[in-house]
């Protein structure tokens, strides 16, 4: 009789044929339905956009056409598929996520890993690290905005842009995990967490410097360090304080966390802060311009606050900073949910949700802090 494991396996297999199948399939019966206007509108066509520095692309027929202006992309004709997110897209990678994460699990249960909090610690850096990799996408559309020409060029940027630069860095952060284990397991090492963090230290290391030595030697970055400086203390602040306080006045919300909680809170503290100061602050802080919100979410957000906070304060305090608090919010409850019990029956699988939780949080977070350091 087939294990519970391997049963597992099968399934997932099998959910992930049928679905690939029920698109391709779709997409030749039902071409104009299917892949037009689901496939190549909210997902494939944003991508296509984004790598091609357009404000949207518009397919009709056979043909492609980059458009650069909101004008026109509502004057076009055909399929329009604006860069960036839309409530459809984000849904789509929010189930396309738990899915793979069901993936992910049934990976590390085969090959025994995952049980300790040290590999969420190891993870940190490769969550750093993918913000930082897509801010290299961004310097590329820079360099041809400006006309210079790019390290990185279509279609090998695709890799870069989200959603395909999760896969990317999920690939990265796989053949580092296998690097480590195998080292331990050859005596190379002593312990495979500590491994994986100074090898994800030293990519992340790698990426920053890049970025900063454009920063530093192109006509098409600058560098404003007092935006990063700000962000990361007022994110560490926030979230030590609020962790803190909870460990002193509602010890038992923290009790199954412990440390990680406190990550927890610091990932989604970076994201808040970075679409506080990015939207409502940057001029203040002597940056040439201001950056609109990207994400639905966010939009939502502070067209609410705009429409119910009297203009008079709004000025004063901006108009973002709902979005900071219901990050903090969301973050602390994701870290009361995770008790002890939850720790206790399923450690791998509770480990591998607070990755990801963080990682939403964090990846956004640290690219959004970059992008508008380096003024791109």
């Amino acid at each position: 009789m087939e294990s519970e494991q391997v049963l597992n396996e099968r399934n997932w297999l099998a959910a992930f044929v049928a679905a690939l199948a029920a698109l391709v399939g779709g997409s030749v019966v039902a071409t104009e339905r299917v892949f037009d206007r689901f496939i190549w509108q909210y997902f494939w066509g944003p991508i296509y956009s984004d790598a091609n520095n357009a404000r949207c692309a518009v397919k009709s027929g056979g043909n492609i056409e980059l458009l650069g202006n909101d004008a026109a992309c509502r004057a076009a004709d055909g399929v329009v598929a604006y860069t960036g997110y839309t409530s459809v897209s984000e849904v789509g990678y929010m189930v396309t996520l738990v899915f793979l994460l069901l993936g992910v699990y049934l990976l590390l249960d085969r090959l025994d890993l995952g049980r300790e909090t040290g590999l969420f610690f190891s993870l940190v850096p490769f969550m750093l690290f993918g913000g930082a990799l897509r801010v290299v996408e961004d310097a590329t559309d820079a360099a041809v905005t400006a006309g210079a020409e790019p390290a990185v060029t279509y279609p090998l940027n695709t890799l870069l842009i989200s959603p395909i630069i999760y896969v990317t860095v999920f690939l990265i952060t796989l053949g580092t995990l296998l690097v480590s284990v195998y080292a331990e397991s050859q005596g190379l090492v002593d312990d495979r967490h500590r491994t994986m963090t100074a090898l994800g230290v030293g990519i992340l290391g790698l990426t920053l410097a890049y970025l900063f030595g454009l920063a530093l030697t192109t006509d098409y970055t600058e560098f404003y360090p007092q935006i990063l400086i700000l962000d990361v203390v007022i994110a560490t602040v926030l979230a030590y304080v609020i962790y803190e306080a909870v460990e002193r006045y509602k010890p038992e919300i923290n009790a199954g966390t412990g440390q990680i909680g406190l990550v927890v809170l610091w990932g989604h503290a970076i994201d808040g802060v970075a679409n506080v100061i990015a939207a409502d602050w940057t001029t203040a802080l002597g940056h040439p311009f201001t950056y609109g919100a990207k994400h639905p979410a966010n939009r939502v957000i502070i067209e609410v606050t705009e429409q119910y906070l009297p203009g008079s304060i709004a000025s004063v305090i901006g108009t973002s900073w709902p979005f900071l608090v219901v990050k903090l919010v969301v973050a602390l409850g994701i870290v009361w949910l995770f008790d002890e019990q939850i720790f206790e029956e399923s450690p791998r699988y509770a480990i591998l949700l607070l990755v990801a939780a963080v990682a939403v949080g964090l990846g956004p977070g640290t690219r959004d802090i970059l992008r508008v350091t380096l003024a791109i």
